[in-house]
C-alpha cells in the first residue's frame, strides 16, 4: 500500500502567514503517526468487508472472521486511551492550532467513541454481534412458493404483479428477513449505545448527528422543518396514489395504502406508478447490455471533464448479478467503497439492463468521482469524506436526476419512443421517488431510529411503533395486522448495518435540489425540470469546487459559496409546484385523509 504524505504538514512547512508554534508541531507529528497507521488499518478492514459483502457461502465464517479481525484491530488502535489522550490534550489549546488539525483531531475523537479501548470487551462484543448481524442479513435465503428468489425478482414483483394476492405473498416473503434479525438488533442496540457513552455522547443517535456540529434536537427541528415544507405536496401525491391504485386493483378506495398495493418493500419509491407515454427508458435500456449501462456513466462524468475510471476499479469492482451456479451469494444493494483512502475505488451492484439500474450506476459513480475529486495533495486522509454524510448522497443523486432529464437522455442518443412525453407526466414520476421518499426517510425512518437508540423504545413496542409511523408519516398499513414476533424495521438494511444516519438520504434530497438549481438556471440557463448536464465543463467545474475540499471546510461555508443559500427545502417545493397545482385539481372532489404535521 503508497504511505500517503501528511497534507497538513506540507501545508504547514509552506506556510508563510508565521512560523509553526510547538504545538502545532507536535500536533502534526501526532496526525502525521496516527494516520500512517490508521489509513493501514482502514485498508485491511475494507477489504475484509469488502470479501464479507461479495462472497458469502452458507456454512464459512471465515470472512465473518476476518472482518471481525480487522474491525477489532482498528477500534484498537481508533481508541485506543494514549490517541484520545493526546487528541483531548491538543484539542485543549484548539486556538492555537491550524483549523485542519483541528478537524483532524476532533475526527480522531469521533473514530474513538465508536471503539473506545477502556472498555475493550464491550467493543469487541459490538463488533462480533454486527459481524454475525450482516452475515445473517446478507445470508438469508427469501423463498417464495417454497422456491428461492432473489431480491431482485422481488422488486420485480412487486413493480409488475397484477394480483393481490400474490403481491401480498411477494410482500411477506420481503418482511421473513426481519424475524430472524431482531434478536441481534435487540443486542446492537444496547451495545451502540453502550460504546459511545464511554467518551460522553448519550446515546449512538446523538454520537452519529454530532458529525454535522448538531445536537439530536436540533437535527430533529431541520428534519421536522423539511417534512412540514414538502407536506402539502405529498398530500396530494398521496389522494392522487389512493384513488389511482384503487382504481388499477378494483378496490375500495382506503385512507391508508395497503403496503403490498405499491412498487417498493418499504413504500420508500412509487415512480413506476406511472408510465410516461414517450419516455420508456425501461425499454432503451433493454436494447443495452449491463455493461453499457457503467460504461455509459463513465462517459458522462469525463464528458464534464473528471479523469477516467481507475484501472484498479474495472479490475476490482463487483458490478454484475452472480451465475446462478456461482456458489455463493453476495450483498446486491448498491454501494461505492474508497478501500485506501488513495486510488483504490471500488462499487458493488448487480446491474442489469433497466430504468433502475441506469440511475443507480450514475448515482454510484458521483460517489467514486467524489473520492477521487478529495483525494489529492491539499486534503490530509482524515479528512477524505464528503464536506458531510449527506454531501456525497447529494452528488449521487444529483447525478442520477441529470441522468433522467429528457434532455439529457435524448443528447446520448436514447431511443425512448416517438412521440414527445407528457412534461407533467414526468415531474409526477419525479415526485413520486424524490417526494415520496422525504416522509419515509424524515418520518418513519428518523423517528424510528431516534426513539430506538435516543429514547430506548421498548422492544416489544418495536413492530407497532413501526407501522404508527408509517401510518403517520407515510399513509400506508400492511395488508393485515403485524404483531412482534416480526420485525419489519430490521428488513431495511440500514438499521442494521449503517445505523441512525438514514436522514443523510433526505438532507442528500434536499442538497440535490439546491445544487441542480443553480447548475441549470446559473450555468446551464436551462429549465430545471429539463437540462443537459452533457458534456458541460462549467458543469464539471463547479462540481469539482465543491468535491475537491472532501471535508477540509464547513458544510455551510461550502454550500453558502456554491449556492448562495443556507440549507432549505425551497428548491425543491419550487422544482414541483407546477405539479402540486396540477393535482390540486386531479384531486379536485376527493378526501384528503393525511393529516397535517
Amino acid at each position: 500500500m503508497k504511505l500517503i504524505p501528511s497534507a497538513s504538514l506540507a501545508l504547514l512547512v509552506s506556510s508563510c502567514v508565521s512560523t509553526p508554534s510547538v504545538l502545532q508541531i507536535e500536533a502534526e507529528d501526532f496526525l502525521d503517526r496516527y494516520t500512517r497507521a490508521y489509513v493501514g488499518l482502514y485498508a485491511a478492514a475494507s477489504e475484509a468487508q469488502w470479501a464479507s459483502q461479495t462472497r458469502i457461502v452458507e456454512g464459512d465464517d471465515t470472512n465473518a472472521k476476518r472482518t471481525q479481525a480487522a474491525e477489532e484491530a482498528t477500534a484498537a488502535f481508533t481508541g485506543s486511551i494514549e490517541n484520545i489522550e493526546t487528541a483531548q490534550r491538543l484539542l485543549e489549546s484548539r486556538a492555537e492550532l491550524m483549523d485542519s488539525q483541528v478537524k483532524q483531531l476532533e475526527g480522531v475523537l469521533f473514530r474513538a467513541a465508536s471503539g473506545p479501548q477502556t472498555q475493550r470487551e464491550l467493543v469487541k462484543r459490538r463488533i462480533a454481534a454486527e459481524t454475525a448481524q450482516v452475515e445473517k442479513l446478507y445470508g438469508f435465503t427469501f423463498r417464495l412458493d417454497g422456491k428461492e428468489v432473489s431480491a431482485n425478482e422481488i422488486d420485480g414483483g412487486l413493480k409488475s404483479e397484477p394480483d393481490l394476492a400474490r403481491r401480498r405473498a411477494i410482500w411477506e416473503c420481503s418482511k421473513e428477513v426481519g424475524v430472524g434479525l431482531r434478536p441481534g438488533l435487540v443486542e446492537l442496540r444496547g451495545l451502540r449505545n453502550e460504546v459511545v457513552r464511554t467518551l460522553g455522547y448519550k446515546d449512538y443517535f446523538s454520537y452519529m448527528v454530532s458529525e454535522y456540529d448538531m445536537t439530536t434536537e436540533e437535527m430533529a427541528a431541520k428534519i421536522e422543518e423539511i417534512n412540514r415544507e414538502l407536506r402539502p405536496l405529498f398530500r396530494e401525491l398521496h389522494t392522487w396514489a389512493r384513488h389511482r391504485l384503487a382504481e388499477k386493483y378494483g378496490q375500495p378506495v382506503p385512507d391508508l395504502i395497503p403496503a403490498h398495493w405499491l412498487p417498493n418493500r418499504w413504500g420508500q419509491d412509487w415512480s413506476t406508478l406511472v408510465d410516461v407515454q414517450g419516455f420508456d427508458l425501461d425499454a432503451a435500456m433493454a436494447t443495452r447490455t449491463p455493461q453499457w449501462l457503467v460504461e455509459q456513466s463513465e462517459r458522462f462524468y469525463t464528458s464534464l471533464g473528471f479523469e477516467p475510471l481507475p484501472a484498479v476499479f474495472w479490475e476490482r469492482s463487483s458490478l454484475y448479478p452472480l451465475a446462478p451456479d456461482a456458489g455463493y451469494k453476495k450483498n446486491n444493494h448498491a454501494s461505492a467503497w474508497h478501500m485506501d483512502l488513495d486510488r483504490d475505488v471500488r462499487s458493488l451492484m448487480s446491474v442489469e439492463s433497466n430504468a433502475e439500474w441506469y440511475e443507480t450506476t450514475h448515482h454510484e459513480l458521483g460517489h467514486i468521482y467524489y473520492y477521487l475529486c478529495y483525494t489529492n495533495p491539499q486534503v490530509p486522509p482524515l479528512l477524505r469524506e464528503g464536506a458531510n454524510r449527506a454531501y456525497h448522497e447529494a452528488v449521487g443523486s444529483l447525478m442520477g436526476l441529470a441522468a433522467m432529464q429528457p434532455r439529457f437522455v435524448q443528447a446520448i442518443g436514447l431511443e425512448t419512443g416517438g412521440q414527445a412525453a407528457d412534461p407533467m407526466q414526468l415531474l409526477l414520476r419525479e415526485a413520486l421517488n424524490y417526494v415520496v421518499f422525504i416522509p419515509w426517510s424524515t418520518g418513519t425512518m428518523f423517528s424510528f431510529e431516534k426513539e430506538l437508540y435516543h429514547d430506548e423504545l421498548d422492544p416489544q413496542r418495536w413492530n407497532a411503533r413501526w407501522w404508527e409511523l408509517a401510518a403517520r408519516y407515510q399513509g400506508i398499513a400492511p395488508p393485515a395486522a403485524r404483531g412482534e414476533e416480526f420485525c419489519d424495521a430490521a428488513t431495511k438494511t440500514h438499521i442494521n448495518d449503517d445505523p441512525a444516519g438514514y436522514y443523510d438520504y433526505a438532507l442528500s434530497f434536499v442538497l440535490l435540489f439546491q445544487l441542480h438549481q443553480h447548475i441549470a438556471t446559473q450555468i446551464l440557463h436551462q429549465d430545471p425540470r429539463d437540462t443537459n448536464y452533457y458534456g458541460s465543463k462549467k458543469v464539471g467545474e463547479f462540481l469539482r469546487g465543491i468535491l475537491t475540499p472532501g471535508s477540509s471546510r464547513d458544510w455551510r461555508e461550502v454550500l453558502r459559496e456554491a449556492t448562495g443559500s443556507d440549507l432549505s427545502a425551497r428548491a425543491m417545493v419550487e422544482y414541483f409546484e407546477p405539479l402540486r397545482l396540477w393535482l390540486v385539481e386531479q384531486n379536485r372532489g376527493r378526501t384528503c385523509t393525511l393529516a397535517d404535521l
